[in-house]
């Protein structure tokens, strides 16, 4: 036997460098080293670059839609690309449109999987939850994708998404978008393991949930139950079209856009709001139950310390102090420059308040996109000229600026508004959304054509599109000139001078698909509030 005379330090050096990559390991992010998370589901399910094709096996797939409206998970197989996996969970999702989905006579729900709902080790290439929305309400099919994929481009964490052809038992269904649920693999990807806190606030029954919405009659909706609507300046004509077409197509008078439910003026028989105040993001007081529709509404597991510290970061945010400490501020500016751009109404700059999800991480908080069904103008009754010119500085309506912490602060620092604009042109500079309309419309095309369930015809799907396209790139000049001053950025400002506003009067944004009406199989059903939901 013979031994080494420097096997001794050999040894001991051994053990120091592997102690060194192991604490390098384990504290990357303190040492500036950036672990991306690796999962696989991105480059598979979630590669834009084709249609995927999804097939849903189910023994009793009659007995399971009848059954939708409970929202109760059953199990199935389901095939991804020619890979099977099998005894997963099902079930139907959304808020209104489950009940819109049979009041339109057709069977096509939105549908969520999760991968681990019987087996917690079960997973798509680490994705555990999917969603595969029904587009219904978008002619367009890319609402919620081109949105998406701009936040994306803007360097927004947002969910993954793709085009995906459902069949049923091996029998075509339609098109559908899968898109990444933001709970556990999502939080993994964008964040890593040692994640933060994960909210979405919602003050509505018809949409803070699971379940949410499908109890909701429009008959038994009292207006007089509504919040108090701002008079309208002398001159100005009020919005209508409440209950349009078998629902609330449209807008309260007085704010153009729908009630605020949340403010505790509506409430008690329809199960709505208590309050909304924690939903704008306001801070109300240091009590937990303050804030019940943020806490009730947690995605992860929160204790009392985490309450605390949001609660927090909320009294900063409301009082304009810390900023820097309390909002994740490049994040947060950029995800604003993309919501702001696309003009979806059903949202957190909206008068429903919802429709976002609130991440917080070390008292800093941001906001993460979600539910653009009714973006580019199409969730408000307003004619196309006021939509494509939305003012980028006072983008908030059914309430003023400052009841919105979260995007105030943008406006109350000129140092941040003029970020908020810098980031505004590089966007407009970076994106070609022509050509992303453009290229997605050559790859969905044939399957809009094949759809069998879809809630418009070919030829509105067509005309849809083209309507999107012009939006957007009259949408583009609008913004252009409010950046450079030749268009009023604010609403008083458009208000006293709409002479210089770009006019849109030959587009009609209701060609894209819009809040109240289903398009063919059957036409128009009662629509309010998005169609995602969880």
């Amino acid at each position: 036997m013979s031994t080494h005379k420097y096997i001794d330090r050999i040894c001991v050096i051994a053990l120091v460098i592997a102690m060194i990559v192991t604490t390098l390991f384990m504290n990357g992010e303190t040492f500036g080293i950036q672990a991306e998370a690796s999962t696989g589901y991105e480059q598979r399910l979630f590669d834009t670059s084709k249609v995927h094709q999804i097939d849903i096996v189910m023994d009793d797939w009659d007995g399971f839609l009848e059954t939708c409206e409970n929202e109760e998970y059953t199990a199935c197989a389901v095939i991804i690309d020619g890979e099977s996996y099998k005894n997963i969970g099902i079930r139907a999702k959304g808020n209104t449109s489950l009940s819109n989905v049979s009041q339109l006579g057709s069977d096509r729900y939105s549908l969520k999987i999760e991968f681990d709902h019987y087996n917690s080790a079960e997973k798509y290439y680490g994705l555990d939850k999917l969603c595969l929305n029904n587009i219904i309400q978008d002619n367009t099919y890319m609402k919620d994708y081109l949105s998406y994929q701009l936040m994306r481009e803007a360097g927004v964490p947002s969910p993954l998404c793709s085009y995906a052809y459902l069949t049923i038992n091996g029998e075509d269904w339609g098109l559908y978008l899968a898109v990444e649920d933001v709970e556990d693999a999502f939080l993994q990807r964008n964040y890593g393991t040692d994640h933060g806190e994960l909210y979405k606030p919602d003050s509505m029954s018809m949409g803070g949930g699971r379940g949410n919405g499908k109890d909701f009659n429009m008959e038994d909706f009292d207006p007089e139950d509504a919040p108090e609507q701002p008079q309208m300046p002398a001159g100005e004509k009020p919005a209508k079209d409440f209950g349009g077409r078998g629902g609330m197509h449209g807008d309260f008078p007085g704010d153009g856009d729908a009630p605020d439910f949340g403010d505790g003026k509506f409430g008690g028989k329809n199960g709505m709001s208590k309050g909304s105040s924690d939903v704008k993001l306001q801070y109300i007081d240091d009590d937990p139950d303050s804030y019940a529709n943020i806490f009730d509404n947690a995605k992860t597991d929160i204790t009392k310390a985490d309450k605390t510290r949001l609660i927090r970061s909320l009294k900063s945010l409301s009082e304009n102090e810390d900023i820097e400490d309390v909002v994740n501020v490049d994040e947060v500016i950029r995800y604003f420059v993309v919501h702001n751009f696309v003009c979806n109404g059903d949202s957190y700059t909206g008068s429903m308040i919802h429709n976002y999800y609130l991440y917080e991480e070390d008292g800093a908080l941001s906001m993460i996109p979600w539910d653009y069904n009714l973006a580019f103008g199409s969730f408000q009754s307003q004619d196309a000229t006021t939509a494509v010119n939305e003012p980028i500085d006072t983008p908030v309506s059914g309430g003023s600026m400052e009841d919105r912490p979260m995007i105030a602060w943008i406006f109350a620092d000129e140092t941040y508004t003029d970020l908020y604009h810098q980031y505004f042109r590089e966007f407009l500079e970076k994106v070609d959304i022509p050509e992303m309309i453009r290229t997605t419309e050559e790859l969905i095309a044939p399957y809009v054509e094949k759809d069998p369930t879809k809630f418009c015809t070919y030829e509105e799907f067509e005309k849809g599109v083209d309507a999107l396209e012009q939006f957007c790139e009259l949408r583009v000049q609008s913004v252009q000139g409010q950046l450079d001053g030749t268009i009023p950025s604010t609403t008083d400002g458009q208000s006293a001078d709409s002479t210089k506003l770009i006019d849109a009067s030959e587009l009609s944004i209701s060609d894209t698909g819009s809040m109240g009406m289903g398009g063919g199989r059957g036409g128009a059903g009662p629509a309010m509030g998005g169609n995602v939901g969880i």
